[in-house]
């Protein structure tokens, strides 16, 4: 090695270099042991370099392995710091600059902020787009999915009932002609036809459906005293017990004893439902026991008289249960507590008449109710006494007709029947908060009974007064459902004409009572058209009269008893029978061979020549 190369240790710090010695080549094994040299010198990092780039094209090796990857927790937070900065500045100082944004752009991670988020933090409220219009995030305050519609029938009559599971895959609808209807979305095509349609309350309309919280059941309130629950099939799983109309406590008796009005089951249990009945009571139910009631509530009038619920549902934690009676108040029912009295009321909700719908809010502490005295009221719970807002001139034909609230709680949704002065029933969509009217839907020339606005699916099912369920949807923002089956064609099942009996193939069989196997259906279905037994050929006419069947002529007795005979003559069927048999009369009295030798010994005389015409004595009339 010679004295004038520099040697270098990588990137070593200089404290190791002042203690560092040169061992210097001598004759022999050299000297051992420390030796006073000069100190080496410690190159720079740019010598340092030098010499990796030198060994590169020496040995032709890019690398001697990956450098450890080094932190600076100070630059770091820095970073993060700055990072959290930019994302809190408003929108409109990140665009002050272009030279800014370019830096920004350097030192943010990830992708961009959007600008949804930006608005919402924001400090400026010209930043955020208007609410009437669609926002960044595709969202609208007051979207109605009405873009298309379809129809299903029901059948002729008014549709009072509508119900769809959870999960959006099967509606059951029901009638005032006693008839039940389940459709399920996924098999269905553009025909639109329920696959299952029954009668489960006999000869009594329906008033109600609703599907459980799980699905699985349906509950069907007719106009008869029993309720009934089903399947999703339509197969009855339980009926309710009906109690003893002479007893005049309603307590004391186990179900029920006049017609159902409405019922709803409860969000939270799924075991337990309510039913309201014209008797003034409301029982709550349990699957697990149908043989009583588990509660009964009793509903007053302000004059201390009974009076019915007409509308009922359960709040969204299934504690409460509000009820809307037939003389317009609204009754609030505490159930965790005792149901002797109602922990809400106002008495003066509505007009003295029928209550046909009341619904809570999906979050939040308010309340619609929904009357025949053509009023729409919005109500807050927690101040019962008086109503938020109002909407009135809003005619209802049938006491069933609904009102609910949107899925985001922004809208209020409610029908309307055919007036003197309409010629269509609508859909009315009202702002929840200034209950202005946002749009009116023309449905068809007859009464809107039923709305449902399902969640999952978007799309807005109503049922109408011609028996007609009319949906509608929108393709972009609607899942599932109808469109499922809209683009489904109804394809006919193809019968063919003849059907051919199963072949027996026999490979070891005589040649005698081998079977030509046939090569294509077509031809054995020309073959069997030409055998008058396999393709049921009338007889054909016939002339001759042999064989023991009827020529055409052939049809008197006389002519078939003759053919029987084997007689080949043709006997003329228009020929009178008398003038036939005369022909051979003086044959037959020259010749006798049939009658006159077998009464020639008992009657040699015949009795019919000897007779006179004349009348008995007993039947002349006596002189007068």
């Amino acid at each position: 090695m010679s004295v004038g190369k520099k040697i270098s240790f990588g990137k070593i710090s200089t404290n190791f270099g002042q203690n560092a010695t040169v061992v210097e080549a001598t004759g022999g094994f050299g000297t051992f042991g420390p030796t006073p040299t000069k100190p080496i010198q410690i190159e720079n990092l740019e010598d340092d370099n030098y010499e990796h780039q030198q060994m590169k094209e020496v040995m032709g090796i890019a690398n001697f392995g990956k450098k450890a990857k080094s932190f600076d927790i100070k630059e770091m937070m820095a970073q993060v710091t700055k990072t959290a900065k930019e994302i809190t500045r408003p929108a409109e100082a990140a665009n002050s600059s272009d030279s800014s944004d370019e830096e920004d752009d350097d030192d943010l991670i990830g992708p961009p902020v959007p600008k949804s988020f930006e608005f919402g933090r924001g400090s400026t409220a010209a930043s955020a787009p208007d609410s009437d219009s669609e926002t960044e995030t595709g969202e609208m305050p007051h979207f109605i999915p009405c873009e298309r519609e379809t129809i299903m029938t029901h059948g002729n009559k008014a549709i009072t009932a509508l119900s769809t599971d959870p999960s959006g895959a099967r509606l059951a609808s029901g009638s005032v002609d006693y008839d039940v209807s389940f459709w399920d979305f996924a098999g269905m095509d553009s025909s639109m036809r329920s696959f299952r349609t029954l009668q489960p309350c006999d000869n009594h309309p329906i008033r109600y459906l609703q599907y459980s919280s799980t699905g699985d059941l349906l509950l069907v309130v007719s106009g008869a005293a029993q309720a009934k629950v089903l399947d999703r099939d339509g197969f009855e799983q339980l009926e309710t017990v009906k109690g003893d109309m002479y007893i005049t406590d309603q307590a004391q008796t186990k179900g029920h004893t006049a017609g159902l009005l409405v019922g709803a089951w409860n969000p939270m249990v799924r075991e337990d439902f309510v039913t309201t009945s014209s008797d003034g009571t409301a029982r709550i139910w349990n699957i697990n026991n149908s043989k009583n009631h588990a509660h009964i509530i009793k509903f007053r009038a302000q004059n201390g008289l009974k009076t019915s619920a007409t509308a009922c549902t359960y709040s969204r934690d299934g504690h409460t249960l509000a009820c809307g009676c037939s003389d317009g108040s609204i009754q609030l029912w505490d159930l965790r507590k005792s149901v002797v009295a109602p922990v809400a009321l106002n008495r003066k909700a509505h007009s003295p008449t029928d209550v046909t719908a009341v619904n809570y809010s999906h979050i939040g502490q308010h309340l619609v109710s929904r009357s025949c005295d053509e009023t729409l009221k919005l109500w807050d719970i927690r101040k019962l006494k008086e109503n938020v807002k109002v909407a009135s001139g809003l005619y209802a034909r049938y006491d069933t007709t609904d009102a609910i609230f949107s899925p985001n709680d922004k809208l209020v949704v409610t029908a309307t029947s055919v007036a003197n002065d309409k010629e269509f029933g609508q859909l009315l969509f009202y702002d929840s908060t200034s209950f202005d009217l946002v749009r009116s839907l023309n449905v068809a020339g007859t009464h809107v009974i039923k709305i449902l606005w399902h969640t999952k699916l978007n799309q807005i099912f109503t049922g109408i007064g011609n028996g007609l369920i009319k949906c509608y949807y929108d393709e972009k923002r609607s899942m599932r459902g109808v469109t499922l089956c809209t683009a489904k064609l109804h394809r006919r099942v193809k019968h063919a004409e003849i059907v051919s009996t199963q072949q027996v193939i026999t490979p070891h069989a005589l040649p005698l009572f081998r079977q030509e196997r046939r090569k294509t259906s077509r031809k054995q279905m020309e073959k069997d058209r030409l055998d008058p037994v396999k393709s049921h050929r009338p007889d054909l006419p016939i002339t001759s009269g042999q064989g023991g069947r009827l020529a055409s002529s052939g049809g008197t007795l006389s002519s078939y008893v003759i053919r029987n005979l084997g007689l080949s003559k043709r006997v003329d069927d228009d020929q009178d029978p008398r003038e036939a048999i005369l022909k051979y009369a003086k044959e037959a009295a020259e010749n006798p061979y049939w009658i006159a030798p077998a009464y020639a010994k008992t009657q040699p005389t015949t009795i019919l020549e000897g007779t006179s015409e004349e009348e008995p004595a007993s039947k002349k009339s006596k002189p007068g």
